[in-house]
């Protein structure tokens, strides 16, 4: 019962969260005023690299690859996605002068807005009262997840309303957003299958098993990379801060 409902969930999401990303883009484009052809063809590549890295990872997360390595010599793959897709998403914001255009033109209404999304990790607390997760994972991921999105939405409010303390919420969303992860892949390494399996013997975690193998292998380098390109934004504006 929780899979089919997961398969839906994480479905719905694999669509969502790309356009909701590609349409902030658009707005980033339009206020860069990069003009028709690099705009369509910039959001075009970025649609096009998440529908094949998401359609890339179904195959592999159903055959079990994306499963956290059986010992010490066995090679990641159930990070790789994260740390690598992570990593990308990045440098194409950092590095690539269309990208640095485009960051540019973002507040942080928009780069914080996408975490609001994070509360769509409580699924895991679904799948504990369903039986299906173990609690050890469940519970911290969920509620971090949760929380992460809560902050995002605090955050947010504070930017839309020109809060003095703005600056400090965006921070706050983006540390807890980023310990969030950490405490996530944490306690899925430890409670799945694998050489670093110490908790919850009695049960296997499903984290890493399609349909939820999405989340630590697609949305979680898109959340990342967006906490990134945040605090990039809040140091640049420090850093202009004096001169003005």
């Amino acid at each position: 019962m929780f899979v089919a409902f997961a398969t839906l969930y994480v479905l719905a999401f694999q669509t969502i969260l790309p356009a909701m990303v590609v349409g902030i883009l658009a707005i980033a484009a339009f206020r860069a005023d990069l003009g028709f052809v690099r705009t369509a063809w910039t959001l075009g590549s970025i649609a096009v690299l998440f529908g094949v890295w998401s359609a890339a990872m179904v195959p592999l997360a159903k055959a079990g690859i994306l499963m956290p390595p059986a010992s010490v010599f066995a090679p990641p793959y159930a990070i790789m996605p994260l740390i690598i897709g992570s990593l990308l998403l990045w440098a194409l914001g950092r590095f690539t002068a269309t990208g640095q255009r485009l960051l540019d033109g973002l507040s942080q209404r928009y780069l914080i807005a996408i975490q609001v999304f994070r509360v769509m990790g409580g699924i895991f607390l679904i799948g504990w009262f369903m039986g299906d997760i173990p609690w050890q994972f469940a519970l911290p991921a969920g509620v971090g997840d949760i929380w992460a999105g809560i902050a995002a939405i605090q955050a947010l409010k504070a930017v839309n309303r020109c809060r003095p303390e703005t600056d400090s919420l965006v921070l706050r969303a983006n540390i807890i957003g980023l310990l969030d992860f950490a405490v996530a892949v944490i306690t899925g390494l430890m409670t799945t299958d694998g050489f670093l399996h110490v908790l919850s013997p009695e049960k296997s975690n499903i984290i890493n098993l399609y349909p939820l193998a999405l989340f630590p292998a697609f949305f979680v380098p898109i959340f990342i990379a967006f906490h990134l390109f945040s605090l990039g934004a809040l140091r640049r504006q420090r850093l202009r801060a004096p001169a003005a």
